[in-house]
């Protein structure tokens, strides 16, 4: 018998394996790993489906408005986003901002206001900056 013959034989019945990859997160939970939850959070809705493959979280905050929002944008920062505040303000006890950013290729825009000691805020995510940026309006 050739010897090459039967190495090539049982080359042939040897299993292999093909790594293609570890399995990856779907877009949604990637996303949602990128939006914090506030601290002092009494009430979490979502996340929910937005267009453009985006999802929408929306958060019931104790605290002042402009304190919350400037600890939200540090998590957020902290979480990898580059930020702009694109609206802020505030008077007689109330306030609010609107924040947008990017995470890589993702695109967020957050949303927070409030009177007194509460705070919604709504965050959007998706994978890339959206035709449409209005949080949390659906298809």
């Amino acid at each position: 018998m050739d010897r090459g013959l039967v190495t090539a034989t049982a080359l042939l019945a040897v299993p292999v394996l093909i790594m293609l990859g570890a399995p990856t997160a779907s877009a949604s939970s990637d996303l949602q790993s990128l939006v914090p939850t506030p601290a002092n959070t009494q009430r979490t809705d979502g996340p929910s489906s937005v267009q453009e493959n985006g999802i929408n979280e929306h958060f019931l905050v104790n605290g002042a408005p402009g304190d919350v929002m400037g600890s939200y944008q540090t998590a957020l920062q902290g979480r990898g986003w580059t930020l702009t505040v694109t609206n802020a303000g505030g008077g007689y006890g109330g306030g609010g901002a609107t924040i947008t950013g990017t995470n890589g290729s993702a695109y967020g825009v957050f949303t927070g206001g409030g009177y007194g000691s509460t705070t919604d805020i709504q965050a959007c995510a998706w994978p890339t900056k959206p035709s449409n940026t209005n949080c949390g309006q659906r298809d």
